[in-house]
């Protein structure tokens, strides 16, 4: 995580002068993309702190050294569910959501809704039904 977290750490020093520097030539008029190229590097930099704790908290990884074998990284790397059909349902309703900020607000409304049954058929899959445990 050493090399994930530097990365977006780097980002700070980056995006902050960027951001001061595109405020100085819009005469500092346009404050809009000044303040979002400073979130930006707030952003990176809150990420770069998080990657950072995490690798100080569970050490080095195969990844992290010169010395490492390909087979050190073998093993599970999480739970997926392939049958899962909820991934489609919440993004057919997040295609909703955009949907309704384009042609009418109230359709945002139905698809909150569908994301909501979406996100809590998706937690609990693997709580109830054939697949439960």
């Amino acid at each position: 995580m050493k090399v994930e977290s530097r990365i977006f750490t780097v980002g700070v020093f980056f995006f902050v002068p960027v951001a001061l520097i595109y405020g100085y030539l819009t005469n500092w008029n346009e404050w809009v993309g000044t303040l979002g190229i400073l979130l930006v590097g707030g952003l990176s930099g809150m990420i770069g702190g998080y990657l950072s704790f995490t690798a100080k908290r569970i050490g080095m990884r195969p990844e992290d050294r010169n010395d490492a074998e390909v087979h050190e990284g073998s093993g599970e790397q999480g739970h997926f569910s392939p049958w899962s059909w909820w991934p489609l349902v919440l993004g057919l309703s997040a295609a909703t959501g955009f949907l309704g900020m384009a042609v009418g607000f109230w359709i945002v409304f139905i698809a909150g809704g569908m994301a909501v049954v979406a996100l809590v058929g998706w937690v609990y899959e693997y709580s109830r039904g054939d697949h439960a445990h």
